[in-house]
């Protein structure tokens, strides 16, 4: 297996999209928390559609704490599993109203203590509120990361621990933004575009001579 050179991928995807960001549309902190509970499961195309009447007829933070999770199911049908992230959110609203104040905490810890919140939407809070460095590992996250070899696990917590080691800090929530583009625009799940991808000289994907309408398992990738 060919040296993996981080900081040529690092800026291979910063030069591919230099405008690194969550494409999550959001005002207020809570409603990012919110957008993302409903991105679970779920495109952000569709939540970005879902969000604009929800936030409108709940426009403050109280307003969510207040309601009734049959009330705001009515408005995220759309993004699918309703009844949960419904009532995650109610639940939600009212710990950040009765124990921080309104505010969304700036800590990994108390985010955890969150409903629906887990570890890569805390991370992703941490690094969009805060500036905080932190691995998101989303599905285009473990994807990439298994076929570039920067990991052999296809386990969340794992794969973070991973990219933890390899990214520097600085870099680590803008290069998880860039995975998710990258994945959307050339990495795809079932046929990677590899004769288009600007990490062609970096992924042991390509590397290892994979047939571009399969994609290598992280696991193969590694004992190959």
């Amino acid at each position: 297996m060919k040296t993996i050179d981080i900081d040529s991928i690092v800026n291979k995807l910063a030069a591919a999209y230099p405008e690194a960001r969550c494409g999550l549309v959001f005002g207020r902190e809570h409603e990012l928390l919110f957008a993302v509970r409903l991105s679970a499961q779920c495109t952000d195309a569709r939540v970005n559609k879902t969000v604009p009447a929800l936030f409108e007829a709940f426009p403050t933070l109280e307003d969510f704490a207040r309601a009734q999770p049959r009330d705001v199911e009515a408005y995220i049908r759309p993004c699918g599993y309703h009844r949960q992230k419904a009532r995650d959110i109610v639940l939600c609203a009212q710990r950040l109203t009765d124990v921080y104040g309104g505010r969304v905490p700036d800590t990994l810890e108390e985010l955890l203590t969150l409903p629906g919140v887990g570890r890569k939407t805390a991370n992703l809070m941490l690094g969009e509120l805060y500036g905080k460095p932190g691995i998101v590992a989303d599905t285009h996250c473990i994807r990439l990361s298994g076929r570039l070899g920067l990991t052999a696990s296809k386990d969340p917590s794992r794969v973070e621990r991973d990219l933890l080691a390899l990214i520097p800090p600085e870099h680590q929530i803008n290069f998880c933004h860039r995975l998710v583009l990258h994945g959307r625009a050339v990495c795809g799940a079932r046929k990677p575009d590899c004769a288009a991808c600007a990490l062609n000289d970096n992924c042991q994907h390509v590397l290892k001579g994979a047939d571009n309408n399969k994609a290598l398992s992280s696991e193969e990738l590694v004992s190959k």
